[in-house]
C-alpha cells in the first residue's frame, strides 16, 4: 500500500517489525480491541480480539497456525480456532468474530481498516 492512500479509512497501529511472525498483537482501532496476526514474514491478518466463548480480550495472544488451507489463531481458553481471513469459528461458527482488513505501507507500518469487513 503506497503513503498516499493510508490518510482515510486506516489506522496504523504499529511497525511490522513490532509483531514476532506467527504471532499476535493487540490494537485498538476505533475504539475496538483488534488482534493483528503477522504470518510468514509479511502477510497480515486482523480479527476482532475478544473470544465470544469466553468473553475475555485474549485472541491476539492465541497460537497461529493452519487447520487444511485455513490460517487460523486458536484461543488461548476455549482452544476454538477462528480461520484469520473471514474471523469463522471452525468449531461453532455462531461464535465467529469480524475480519478486518490489514495492510502494509511502504514505511512498513501495519494498518487496519476502520470499517471491518
Amino acid at each position: 500500500m503506497h503513503d498516499s492512500m493510508a490518510t482515510r479509512g486506516w489506522t496504523a497501529v504499529c511497525a511490522l517489525d513490532d509483531i514476532v511472525p506467527d504471532t499476535g498483537v493487540c490494537a485498538l482501532v476505533d475504539g475496538a480491541q483488534v488482534a493483528v496476526f503477522r504470518v510468514g514474514e509479511r502477510d497480515l491478518y486482523a480479527v476482532d480480539n475478544l473470544d465470544p466463548g469466553s468473553h475475555a480480550a485474549v485472541l491476539a495472544r492465541g497460537l497461529v497456525g493452519s487447520l487444511g488451507e485455513r490460517i487460523v489463531v486458536a484461543s488461548p481458553i476455549t482452544k476454538q480456532h477462528f480461520d484469520l481471513r473471514t474471523g469463522e469459528c471452525l468449531e461453532a461458527p455462531q461464535h465467529s468474530v469480524r475480519a478486518w482488513q490489514a495492510s502494509l505501507r511502504d514505511d512498513g507500518q501495519v494498518l487496519i481498516g476502520t470499517v471491518a469487513r
